[in-house]
């Protein structure tokens, strides 16, 4: 029972630390990178698709994003998505492939970025400890119903406040490493 909650713990925290780089990968530096559009959506053929299924991406130059997609017919439709995306790049395409030219970011730009990072890693913890939240619940409930002794429960809680510290640590760590990558010019 108590390993059973223990690991689901440990999976939801590994989940919700995986999500939280995904959000700071999303996250432009002043450097292209195929992160930021291949989530994408594109209206192709009627049907929503993600745009790392249509394309390639490559990265020629530290702020140039290439786009190739596999059907030259799809270039409109992934240039009307990036247009949409708000992405603060304009796509330009010659009939074959798409690129895309990141502008330099400014200081202002740069510290806005900070800030939306920070609420992210807050969020990240904040699920984090919301499943220790739950877990606890789930151990608490084991112990009321008799599943568990007291001793056991005290054991579990300390693991898991181990576990949920470690995650902590590692989404503090990460957002350190993308606060660094954006203020670096």
């Amino acid at each position: 029972m108590i390993d059973e909650t223990l690991l689901d713990a440990m999976d939801k925290m590994a989940k919700a630390f995986d999500h939280v780089q995904a959000q700071f990968s999303s996250v432009r530096t002043g450097r292209a990178n195929a992160s930021f559009v291949d989530k994408l959506m594109v209206d192709y053929y009627g049907a929503m698709v993600p745009l790392q299924q249509l394309a390639t991406f490559q990265v020629p130059e530290a702020r140039q994003l290439v786009i190739k997609p596999h059907d030259r017919g799809a270039i409109p439709a992934i240039e009307k998505s990036i247009q949409t995306a708000d992405l603060g790049v304009a796509p330009s395409n010659d009939g074959v492939i798409i690129r895309l030219t990141f502008p330099m970011l400014t200081e202002e730009r740069r510290k806005e970025y900070v800030k939306l990072v920070k609420n992210m890693a807050e969020d990240g913890r904040v699920s984090l400890r919301n499943v220790r939240r739950d877990a606890r619940k789930a151990l608490e409930t084991a112990e009321k119903d008799g599943d568990i002794s007291k001793d056991e429960l005290e054991r579990a809680e300390k693991e898991l406040d181990k576990m949920t510290q470690e995650h902590v640590e590692q989404v503090d760590k990460a957002f350190t490493r993308k606060e660094q990558e954006l203020l670096e010019v």
